[in-house]
């Protein structure tokens, strides 16, 4: 969001936290892209913003609030309100608990283990989901559709509706199991705490291999999950970085540094495997 949208939805957040009696005197801002995070204190809430239309914040609450019942590590919802989504100005905003971070980053093995108990915990809970390759035909509108991306390279465009078009139908053809997935299950959505790992921001689940979500993480944590597919993760791999390729070429992408992002994901595709990690790319452009 941009500095004007920022502080509106910090205000809004707030108005909201206050009405619920969760004092606010103060709001640190711990993540800003197309969404706010937000640390209220001293009430110490964690808060997500967004503008209303642009999240999927009621299925987001009833997943994770079946999540945790089923035991899963995720973050949960604040105990002192009612779990709803809030709308105040324009924006929705969900409240939850806030966690200390622990002292020491997660190893690898942790993050796995992790992600291996969510995905168990994902095949208990039935709710109506879209598939991922829903998820493909969003960034293939993006790309196709110069007026939501204006500034993509005729040729660019083409190799990216190609690769999108091309790697969806070889994951397809793959004929792999499914289940519920958490969608981006990137470092940036699983919280170090004195709880162990707890994965948040569910608007992105949709049903598909567990390897496209191994696609999202780190190499060393897929190493240690179970029974991996490599040659499948190598293809959801391929997909991932095409798709959020797309999405950095998007008009109204608010991502840092997006088109210095976006141009590095084609570079990485044009070069042909071993496809780099999301991790990989953003610490050799010093993304956060």
């Amino acid at each position: 969001m941009d500095t004007y949208d920022v502080t509106r939805a910090t205000a809004a957040a707030t108005s909201i936290a206050t009405a619920q009696g969760l004092p606010a005197d103060n709001a640190i801002v711990l993540h800003n892209s197309n969404k706010l995070a937000l640390r209220l204190t001293p009430s110490d809430v964690f808060a997500r913003v967004a503008p209303v239309g642009q999240e999927v914040a009621e299925f987001e609450i009833e997943l994770a609030q079946r999540l945790a019942d089923a035991g899963s590590p995720v973050a949960t919802l604040e105990p002192r309100v009612e779990p709803l989504v809030y709308k105040h100005d324009g924006f929705a905003i969900t409240l939850w608990t806030y966690y200390e971070p622990a002292a020491s980053h997660l190893t690898p093995a942790e993050y796995a283990e992790a992600l291996e108990q969510l995905h168990a915990g994902m095949r208990k809970v039935e709710l109506p989901s879209p598939r991922f390759t829903d998820r493909v035909a969003e960034a293939e509108e993006t790309v196709e559709n110069p007026d939501r991306s204006p500034k993509l390279a005729d040729a660019d465009r083409a190799f990216l509706i190609r690769t999108l078009r091309d790697v969806r139908q070889a994951i397809d053809d793959r004929g792999a199991a499914e289940q519920l997935l958490h969608g981006e299950p990137h470092p940036g959505n699983v919280l170090s705490t004195k709880n162990g790992a707890l994965f948040i921001d569910f608007e992105t689940c949709c049903r598909g291999p567990v390897e496209f979500d191994l696609a999202h993480v780190p190499d060393a944590v897929c190493k240690h999950y179970p029974n991996v597919d490599q040659k499948l993760l190598d293809d959801c791999r391929q997909l991932v970085l095409a798709m959020v390729a797309a999405w950095r070429w998007d008009h109204t992408d608010q991502f840092p540094n997006s088109r210095q992002f976006g141009n590095e994901l084609l570079h990485s595709l044009r070069q042909g495997p071993p496809w780099p990690t999301l991790d990989t790319l953003a610490k050799r452009l010093n993304l956060p």
